[in-house]
């Protein structure tokens, strides 16, 4: 192996061994497999490039090129051009990817999921990036210490978001990596270390030992890895990161505290949610006899940044005994606790336990955490509610419009939370806010305002086709089209409700689903819902519903508050909620319309629908594509390759011995070079002629000038010379005379023949020609080889055979 070779091989692996610190941030860790095969396409790329070679940028840009297919054959499959060539969707799509990477890892804790597609381009792109960087670096340019930044930026950014107790060990497996990279690429200057070091073990001339340089970098890497070691423990602590998350699950710390980044609920929505069919997610049984206003909270939403909602990160704490009272209840409001055995399909796996809001207790096996603000559980190291069967105590809080409409004023630190609203929502959501509650006397009549605007007197339409939006913008153009599903209409609710100065968040879950036969309520994924949830001091965190035939109206925004003007009318999903039949009804549906976009209102819900084993496409499948992409795009380019190859050999250096080897196969092989070039030209060799006639038609009909037409004829006399003289003697200044001669015809040729030359060369035959005459000298060994063997083997007559 050569040593461009291995060192090459070495910055394959010093690439990996950093990006080994990123496997406690993924799960599963089988996306390093992937990126192994990735890189080493990448770098097998390069060694052959550089073997042609081609010129450095062109070895970057190849090697670039095959990543960019590799990706584009994982990722962008269907946007691409013939399945892997990445055009304009392509980039658009790898953009979206991109930003909903960005997302996930805003939203998920450690270690995330493997299943987001944005993760995965993030984590195999930057590999095959810093890869890339390290290659040019180390390998191209002969600079393997420079390669050290990319690999550490790599290491840092898993540093960055890594909280956990064996961070030393990824550091060490990347430090050793770098370090080998440095041995192989700098023996001869690592053997001036060794005077300082000692040790150092001398030949009988007194120079250093060939081994000396290679056990002074052995104690150099020791040395440099105990003080990268120590150091850092002598040196203050620095928590967070993009993700501030669990080391392993999703809280930090141990036993009773730490924090988590919630999924975004919003984010998952469409890529986790594509079916055709209403399938089962939930199956429960409760002991009260109405169920039409049992929805199934499973995150709030209460950071708003203009754009969207998202959940806040929050600190978690073992789970209690006994949950404690929701925050704001008063012991004046009616309540009933209840009990909810639920049970969850195989497939429905989520990190968030479904449960009736507000739950008072919880039983439930495997291992999880309580958020206490939003009186959640979340599961830690990867539990998740598949196949999961729990009970839920909670509480059905009954507050009457009197008690709401009485309701003192929150205190300051829980307006400054949730009423909290960028500068960049549009001043049309709070003149609309103003206007639809105009004439009322508090924030329980604003509340019940709002509501009636959306579900009675706006003119909003309930309209799953409609895009979700993104931007502060969002907000207005559905207060302008006035068409949108559960997640536009619980969004404008809330950021309205924040403009008024009321505490207001959303939530997510499922809405009351359809009783059975069996006395069970069937959960389905057309059940899946958001609404917006508004404090009231003494009440607490109360449910409101703005869209139109989705769940139920509450009853507390039915009755009439002492000396309020409100309405007391029938809402169009009350009685619909309140049905007991056992057929599917539009308040615990979507839509009764079959040709509704299913994933449109569920999509403020995060559900994982894949069944056990659909995962992404199989790494094995993603290197057979691009291996086969490679061939694809290399196969064209092999006669052009093996022309430079060639080339770049014939005009080195000679490397024989003695002068009589540099005067006749050199210049031998400087007239082959001559006479090819010329054929790729167009002026086709015929070998019955002698050098000297050969120079002649290559000079008449290549109508070269008397300098180049001089340089030619002077090669032709130094092969007369070789073939014929006893003793040649050497012509300095012959690869000078072909590049003038190859500079000559390349001047005179036109557009299509000097690219017909490069890219097409017609002396490219000669490389078949030579496979042919191998294989017939092969097949002509084999004979002889065989024949002796028969010659060897003793001769015995027939039926006789050899005795004991």
């Amino acid at each position: 192996m050569s040593g461009r070779a291995r060192l090459a091989l070495c910055g394959w692996a010093a690439t990996l061994m950093a990006a080994c610190a990123l496997l406690p941030l993924v799960s599963p860790a089988t996306w390093i497999l992937q990126a192994a095969v990735m890189l080493g396409v990448q770098t097998l790329v390069g060694a052959a490039t550089r073997r042609v070679p081609l010129p450095r940028p062109l070895t970057v840009a190849s090697q670039a090129l095959v990543g960019l297919l590799m990706l584009t054959l994982a990722f962008a499959r269907e946007q691409a051009v013939a399945g892997f060539v990445p055009g304009p969707d392509a980039f658009r799509h790898f953009a979206e990817l991109l930003r909903q990477g960005g997302d996930d890892i805003a939203r998920y804790a450690i270690p995330a999921p493997l299943a987001s597609d944005g993760i995965r381009l993030m984590l195999l792109g930057g590999v095959l990036v810093i890869g890339l960087a390290v290659d040019t670096l180390a390998v191209t340019f002969r600079s393997a210490a420079p390669a050290g930044l990319p690999l550490l930026a790599l290491y840092s950014v898993a540093a960055g978001l890594s909280e956990g107790g064996a961070d030393w060990l990824w550091f060490l497996v990347a430090a050793v990596g770098y370090l080998t990279l440095l041995l192989t690429e700098g023996r001869d200057r690592l053997s001036q270390w060794g005077r300082v070091f000692g040790g150092a073990a001398r030949t009988p001339g007194g120079e250093p030992g060939a081994q000396a340089p290679v056990r002074t970098g052995r104690r150099i890497g020791v040395v440099a890895l105990g003080v990268a070691l120590v150091v850092p423990l002598a040196l203050p602590g620095m928590n967070g990161g993009l993700l501030d998350g669990a080391g392993t699950g999703v809280g930090t710390g141990t036993g009773g505290g730490g924090t988590i980044s919630a999924v975004n609920p919003l984010v998952s929505l469409r890529d986790s949610l594509n079916v055709d069919e209403d399938r089962q997610v939930l199956s429960l049984r409760t002991n009260t006899d109405d169920t039409s206003d049992l929805y199934l909270r499973i995150v709030s939403l209460d950071d708003f940044d203009g754009s969207t909602w998202k959940p806040a990160k929050r600190h978690i704490v073992s789970v209690p005994d006994r949950l404690p009272a929701p925050t704001g209840l008063g012991g004046a409001v009616r309540r009933t606790e209840i009990e909810t055995r639920i049970s969850a399909a195989d497939w429905y796996a989520q990190d968030w336990l479904p449960m009736p809001y507000p739950p008072s207790g919880v039983q439930v096996s495997g291992s999880w955490r309580y958020e206490p603000v939003g009186m959640t559980l979340v599961g830690d190291h990867g539990e998740t509610t598949r196949g999961k069967t729990y009970l839920v105590k909670s509480l059905a809080v009954r507050p009457t419009a009197e008690q709401l409409a009485e309701a003192p004023r929150p205190s300051t630190a829980l307006r400054r939370e949730y009423t909290k609203l960028p500068r960049s929502v549009p001043e049309v959501v709070a003149r609309t806010a103003r206007q639809v509650t105009e004439g009322t006397s508090n924030a329980y009549e604003q509340a019940v305002k709002l509501q009636d605007y959306f579900t009675l007197d706006g003119g909003f339409q309930y309209n799953t086709q409609v895009q979700v939006g993104s931007g502060p913008d969002a907000i207005a153009r559905f207060l302008e089209d006035k068409q949108g599903f559960c997640v536009h209409f619980s969004f404008a609710m809330a950021a309205m409700a924040r403009s008024l100065g009321i505490p207001a968040r959303v939530a997510v879950g499922f809405a009351p689903g359809s009783p059975q036969a069996d006395g069970s309520v069937a959960v389905g994924l057309k059940d899946a819902h958001a609404w917006p949830e508004l404090y009231f001091e003494g009440v607490g965190w109360t449910r409101f519903e703005p869209t139109p035939s989705r769940g139920t109206t509450p009853s507390y925004t039915q009755s009439e508050a002492p000396g309020d003007t409100l309405p007391d009318v029938a809402r169009p999903s009350a009685s619909a909620g309140a049905s007991t039949s056992a057929e599917p009804s539009a308040s615990a549906s979507c839509d009764t319309v079959k040709d509704r976009d299913l994933d449109a209102c569920a999509g403020a819900l995060p559900l994982d629908t894949a069944r056990p084993g659909a995962g992404g496409t199989a790494w094995y499948t993603v290197a057979g594509w691009a291996l086969l992409g490679l061939l694809v795009v290399a196969l064209p380019l092999l006669p052009m390759l093996w022309r430079i190859r060639r080339r770049s050999v014939r005009l080195a250096p000679a490397r024989h011995g003695g002068v009589r080897a540099e005067a006749s196969e050199q210049v031998l092989f400087l007239w082959r070079e001559l006479t090819d070039t010329a054929w790729d030209h167009g002026i086709t060799p015929d070998d019955a002629l002698t050098p000297r006639g050969a120079a002649a038609r290559i000079v008449r009909l290549g109508d070269l000038d008397p300098a180049a037409a001089e340089s030619v004829h002077r090669v032709a006399g130094a092969v007369e010379q070789a073939l014929f003289a006893p003793r040649p003697s050497p012509v300095p200044g012959l690869t000078d005379d072909v590049r003038a001669v190859r500079t000559a015809l390349w001047s005179r040729a036109g557009v299509t023949a000097r690219v017909r030359a490069v890219v097409a060369p017609r002396s490219s035959v000669r490389a078949l020609w030579a496979m042919q005459d191998r294989w017939t000298e092969l097949r002509a060994a084999s004979a002889a080889r065989w024949a002796s063997l028969s010659a060897r083997r003793p001769w015995r007559p027939s039926g006789q055979h050899q005795g004991n």
